[in-house]
């Protein structure tokens, strides 16, 4: 039959509102899989329910399949699609492949309040912050010699959707997941296009109007590569890292799921 075991659940985003808690200690019935500790987590949240199949889950700070095994004083993670929106629940197909990290030689240039970063090579970096973020701060640190374009995406604040006025926005991340997810961004833009350096800072907390959320800055030998490898970066950091943005309006606020750049 097996024992039951003790872990660590944290709620994210919407999550976190329909449970009113953002952390809980959890007794898991055998067996000690995905599926079953999610199916355990509904019937000790309800409320869960009303995400349906777009709920997403974590084991450690990785996406789980349901067969994931389990262990005693695990982390679990539960949170909606990702500010982006994951419509086809393919985040769930993202997975850390436990490479050895290199040591990093670059500064940060997010921000310094409150700073996460990856350790990284050369002159890619991964970092989250809660100060503002400076563009072309962010843009020089990917700039070689041997480099013919520098690619630069600034994503700030909107005013208007869909008719509607934000008076601002919050964004909330789970780092160390989100650190991670960026770092295999990371390395799969290496693999698909011929650049020579990413890099990505996103903001957390709350942005007045205007104020840039996130930015990746890719160099390259020729501008094509650096320009598909931006464009594709944007797309897959909406649809993986665990990031979510609160918009807040004049008659209300919404967690944003399932909507693009």
């Amino acid at each position: 039959m097996g024992s039951t075991i003790s872990v660590r659940v944290l709620f994210f985003g919407a999550a976190r509102d329909v449970t009113g808690t953002d952390e809980v200690q959890l007794k898991l019935n055998p067996p000690h899989d995905s599926a079953s500790a999610f199916q355990q987590l509904l019937n000790t949240y309800p409320a869960l329910r009303r995400f349906g199949n777009s709920l997403l889950f974590a084991v450690n700070q990785e996406y789980a399949r349901p067969d994931r095994e389990i262990s005693d004083g695990d982390e679990l993670a539960v949170f909606p699609p990702v500010s982006g929106g994951s419509e086809d629940n393919s985040a769930t197909e993202a997975q850390s492949h436990g490479e050895k990290k290199p040591e990093s030689n670059c500064p940060s240039s997010a921000g310094s309040a409150d700073v996460s970063s990856a350790p990284t090579s050369g002159r890619d970096f991964f970092e989250l912050t809660t100060d503002p973020i400076d563009v072309g701060a962010i843009a020089r640190r990917v700039v070689l010699p041997e480099c013919g374009a520098t690619v630069t995406l600034d994503g700030y604040a909107r005013e208007w959707t869909s008719g509607r006025r934000t008076l601002y926005l919050v964004y909330e991340a789970y780092p160390p997941m989100a650190i991670s997810e960026m770092e295999r961004l990371g390395r799969q833009a290496h693999e698909k296009f011929d650049i020579a350096h990413i890099g990505i800072a996103h903001r957390t907390g709350r942005l007045e109007i205007g104020e840039t959320s996130v930015v990746i800055a890719v160099s390259a030998p020729h501008r094509r590569a650096a320009f598909a490898a931006c464009d594709w970066a944007i797309r897959e950091l909406k649809r993986t890292v665990p990031i979510w943005k609160k918009e807040f309006f004049e008659d209300g606020e919404v967690w944003v799921e399932g909507e693009g750049a």
